[in-house]
């Protein structure tokens, strides 16, 4: 039996809030696949479209900057809402299998980053909608946000995108995983917060779901780290007559394809970043880039890309 974290993109639950209940069901078939083997099974996931959705209700309905909801709340607005689908979804499949004596929880997750972190002096990460330079420039005006021309679109707020430091709810979290529970948390790469004072604070910042979930597998001592993506491998030369599945790799030589440029930025490069963050922190973890349809297949080594020391 493996303790494994599986990372599920927010692409991959769709666009609407019923899309990513028809879309929860067919990752939660996958996921209960790897449990009824045996497998302790944790799962983060993906908020790009749905938080992006929530904090546009809020910028229309709100009057001036400051109405506008925070965006640490509306991350944990997110994490509600998704696990929720997620965790009915598996839990009607595990019932469905005999398997109702398996808990399946979803627990809103605070990821620590470091107020020093450079991503905060160089925000990148497009949030919420989309405003004529006149806006943007009122709204910067009336607040200390950032907003930049997005590729001829219109004008769109950023904000930093830190690396994880911590999980503030590790302990409970590690409780309930070794309770033999299944845990649904660091949704959206988790609700960046600082330590402020005597107290942790939310911040404007998105946290790439894949680090946050590299992150939280290494804390729980997980074997196995699966991100769950839209192809069945990582490809070198991608696009190309000489492209190439990989299927099992190392450490080393991952960090030689991301020197020659072979991983996109904001797509595949992150995956990998994540995958070789995890397999490189510990002796004997396995990272793992695969498609969902076939995330059971992965540990047998018959799907997927594998990362190794």
């Amino acid at each position: 039996m493996s303790k494994i974290v599986i990372a599920l993109g927010g692409n991959a639950l769709g666009n609407s809030a019923n899309e990513q209940l028809t879309k929860a069901e067919l990752a939660a078939k996958s996921i209960a696949n790897l449990i009824s083997d045996g497998h302790q099974v944790v799962i983060a996931h993906g908020n790009g479209p749905q938080v992006g959705k929530i904090r546009l209700a809020f910028e229309e309905t709100s009057k001036t900057a400051e109405d506008t909801m925070p965006f640490p709340e509306c991350t944990a607005m997110s994490q509600g809402y998704i696990g929720y689908h997620l965790q009915q979804a598996i839990d009607e499949e595990l019932v469905a299998r005999g398997l109702a004596d398996i808990p399946v929880v979803s627990m809103l997750t605070q990821v620590v980053v470091d107020p020093k972190d450079p991503a905060f002096a160089n925000p990148t990460k497009p949030i919420g909608g989309y405003y004529s330079e006149d806006e943007a420039k009122k709204l910067m005006a009336e607040s200390d946000d950032v907003y930049v021309e997005d590729a001829g679109r219109g004008w769109r707020r950023v904000v930093p995108s830190p690396k994880p430091v911590d999980i503030y709810e590790k302990i409970s979290l590690k409780t309930l995983v070794d309770a033999g529970q299944v845990v649904i948390a660091c949704g959206g790469g988790g609700i960046p917060v600082i330590y402020q004072g005597t107290r942790y604070k939310g911040v404007d910042a998105v946290i790439d779901k894949d680090f946050a979930a590299a992150k939280m597998a290494a804390l729980i001592d997980a074997d196995v780290f699966i991100i769950l993506t839209a192809v069945d491998h990582v490809f070198v030369n991608f696009g190309k007559e000489n492209q190439k599945a990989l299927e099992n790799t190392s450490v080393a030589e991952m960090k030689k394809y991301i020197a020659e440029d072979q991983f996109a930025p904001g797509s595949m490069l992150p995956k990998v970043e994540a995958a070789i963050n995890f397999a490189e922190s510990k002796a004997g973890r396995r990272a793992i880039i695969a498609s969902l349809e076939k995330a059971s297949e992965t540990l047998g080594g018959n799907s997927g890309t594998t990362v190794q020391m």
